[in-house]
């Protein structure tokens, strides 16, 4: 331990003499701390000359950020018949690769008139907009983040009813391709509009027709 100071005949105290053991201590600590300065601002600096993804200092060292705008969030996905133009074509190409590298190849079962198909299938509106749903939710259940069972979620729910539906014998492929001989493609007519519509239609063509007063 160091020596105490003692007032000196004139009442000055004397300086405290450290042995030289705790000396080297203190000094040896003194440099461990000048050292770990020098680090921290070759880090800053480096840090400065080559932002990090989050594009703050403080969140590099994870503390708060201090500012400045959010992130922006990645666009929401939206159904493909939503979509126009060279949109809708490159989100159908993307769905077109999908459906022949993945879904056909694994879960294609041969074709008969009980399991149609259809080589143009993205002529038919209603199992484009089935194919493009169950790839949507097929992105999100093979996503870590929806844990183990997510692909088995998404085979109970999505991938059974969408394979029924538009495979179905009665289904909007049904007048296509019922063997794998005989390649056929022909979109099924639709229910015409509804009366109301009809009646609505001709009662406002009507008012349009009658001469102003």
């Amino acid at each position: 331990m160091p020596e105490s100071a003692k007032p000196a005949n004139d009442g000055e105290l004397e300086p405290i003499r450290i042995p030289d053991p705790q000396l080297e201590g203190i000094e040896a600590s003194v440099r461990r701390l000048m050292e770990q300065s020098a680090q921290q601002a070759q880090q800053l600096d480096h840090l400065a000359s080559a932002p990090s993804p989050s594009g703050s200092l403080s969140a590099a060292f994870g503390m708060p950020g201090l500012g400045g705008p959010p992130a922006a969030a990645p666009p929401e996905p939206r159904p493909i018949l939503e979509l126009d133009g060279e949109e809708r074509e490159d989100e159908l190409d993307a769905l077109s690769d999908w459906v022949d590298d993945f879904f056909l190849p694994v879960y294609g079962a041969e074709v008969t008139t009980a399991a149609p198909w259809c080589l143009q299938w993205q002529e038919h509106d209603d199992v484009v907009a089935w194919l493009h749903a169950l790839w949507l939710a097929y992105q999100q259940h093979k996503d870590p983040e929806a844990g183990l069972s997510g692909l088995f979620v998404w085979h109970r729910d999505f991938l059974t009813h969408a394979v029924a539906a538009i495979r179905a014998p009665g289904g909007p492929l049904s007048a296509c391709m019922t063997s794998p001989d005989r390649p056929a493609h022909r979109l099924l007519p639709g229910p015409p509009p509804s009366v109301r519509t009809e009646t609505a239609a001709t009662a406002e063509a009507a008012d349009q027709d009658e001469p102003a007063s």
